[in-house]
């Protein structure tokens, strides 16, 4: 029998491999259906495709749906985030300038100090900042104003521009941003292009923050649960198969192909083994767990963490306050449970946790006994219980 066609928009991130390697390795095909899998130019674009019926899923930034909850960026489409697709996998860099400044300044580029990193730059600047970052309703913005905002930069310290993600190396080597943060490969292009260094990954700010989310219309998740549910169980056996270190090699070849991201597949393979290449010096750094896609049960989609984003998107641009009751209309913990456990998986028996407060894998409660949660630690020692926001 035909597979059934499922529409999906995505932008040429390594964090969409879940999506690409559901379809290129067969998982969408054993459960009867087939992804046409789209790219897109810009974030907006993503988030327009599928609100307005031109995609039936997509690859999303997972504040995305929360804003849009909210009432920002103009979008009234109900969506529901029900997997995350991706955990971590942001760089923060500096262009050419900045980077000399740093240097001669003394800055070790050690990638793993927010603190001494936010002091730095401080040092050699005498204004604001102004960071490249894919879409105001990001990651990126929330992890760097966090970051500024507990450190010396402070918060009048940054500004924030829009800058798609494969054009990032361009907006710094014209000079229209100091700084960016940006999923890769596109941090590891600026460095491969001689425009830039970097200086931190997203996980020394929050080390198990949800990147990307899989998103479709509510109405599209209500009146097709059959389809919803074999597309879940498809990327999350996707995700599943990209935790084998032994399958890099294959991933960062499938990823680089021409229809999906362009680019060398080396680069790819930075981001999946988590060692980076972090200036144009040849200088490397390794970063445990830089790009989680299974373990920690990193494709749930808690609703603290929704929680924790609302927060910092109505910190930044307002918009109106989600209700508990909303928050769970969006990051769906229902529908992730009801999908999944058809094929036995062993889910969080909670849909909500204390964010910041695991310091070392952790075993909890669960359907089946109990699984490991991993390190979800702030830079600053924090932490975010939901039930006092």
């Amino acid at each position: 029998m035909k597979p059934v066609e499922i529409s999906v928009a995505y932008m040429p991130l390594v964090d969409a491999a879940p999506l690409i390697i559901a379809q290129e390795m067969g998982f969408a095909q054993s459960e009867g259906i087939a992804l046409n899998l789209i790219a897109a130019p810009s974030w907006s674009s993503v988030r327009d495709m599928l609100a307005f019926g031109r995609v039936d899923a997509a690859h999303l930034l997972s504040p995305v749906p929360l804003a849009t909850a909210m009432g920002l960026g103009g979008v009234a489409t109900q969506i529901s985030a029900v997997s995350v697709l991706s955990v971590n996998g942001n760089v923060i860099g500096v262009g050419d300038a900045l980077e000399a400044k740093l240097r001669d300044a003394g800055f070790a580029f050690d990638f793993s100090d927010p603190v001494a990193a936010s002091a730095a730059l401080a040092e050699v600047s005498d204004r604001p900042l102004t960071f490249g970052v894919p879409f105001p309703f990001s990651m990126h913005v929330a992890l760097l104003r966090y970051w500024a905002e507990g450190t010396t930069l402070g918060r009048d310290g940054i500004r924030i521009r829009t800058v798609p993600p494969p054009l990032m190396a361009n907006a710094l080597a014209a000079g229209d941003v100091d700084a960016f943060c940006v999923g890769e490969p596109w941090g590891s292009v600026a460095v491969e292009y001689g425009t830039g260094a970097l200086i931190l990954p997203g996980h020394a700010i929050w080390s198990f923050a949800p990147e990307k989310v899989l998103s479709v219309r509510t109405e599209w998740a209500e009146t097709e649960p059959d389809l919803l549910g074999r597309l879940m169980r498809a990327v999350w056996r996707a995700g599943r198969w990209l935790g084998n270190p032994d399958v890099r090699a294959t991933a960062s070849d499938l990823l680089s192909r021409k229809a999906y991201l362009d680019v060398s597949g080396e680069l790819i393979d930075r981001a999946l083994s988590g060692h980076l290449t972090i200036s144009s010096r040849g200088e490397l750094r390794h970063v445990p767990n830089f790009l989680e896609f299974h373990a920690g049960a990193a494709t749930f989609p808690w609703r603290s963490q929704a929680k924790w984003i609302a927060y910092r998107l109505f910190e930044e641009h307002g918009g109106r306050r989600l209700t508990d009751e909303e928050i769970a209309k969006v990051f769906r913990t229902d529908l992730h449970r009801r999908h999944l456990a058809q094929i036995g998986l062993d889910l969080p028996g909670a849909s909500s946790k204390v964010e910041g407060a695991i310091l070392s894998p952790t075993s909890v409660a669960s359907a089946a006994g109990s699984i490991t949660l991993a390190t979800d630690r702030f830079f600053d020692g924090q932490i975010f219980d939901p039930s006092t926001i």
